[in-house]
Parts: C-alpha cells; structure tokens; sequence
C-alpha cells in the first residue's frame, strides 16, 4: 500500500499491485499543481529580484 497525500488534504491509499489509470491521473494533478506553484514561486522571487534593483539603483543616484 502507498499513501498518497494530496494538497487538498485529501489522502489516497493506492495498493502497488494494482496501481490504475486513476491513480495515474492523480499523482499527475499532483505533479501539475506543484509545478505550477513552483513557478508562481519563481516568478514571486523574480519580482522581488527587480524590485530590490529598482530600489538600489535609486539609492546609488542619491
């Protein structure tokens, strides 16, 4: 048995001999909504970077 929890809170036990399409279709949700994340991470950081730069650069001209 595997357990699989998912970032509803939702948790999945998936028996290894019998693993099907739905399990499948699950762990890629999974895997589709972390990547997503990741990249709205990365974007965030990315924001963060050019807002810090913007700032620096003001306060070289002073």
């Amino acid at each position: 048995m595997v357990e699989i929890v998912t970032t509803t809170g939702d948790c999945d036990v998936v028996d290894e001999g019998h693993f099907t399409s739905e399990s499948a279709q699950i762990l890629i949700r999974e895997i589709m909504g972390y990547n997503r994340d990741l990249e709205n991470i990365k974007q965030n950081i990315n924001d963060v970077q050019n807002k810090l730069r913007n700032i620096i650069d003001v306060l070289g001209r002073v």
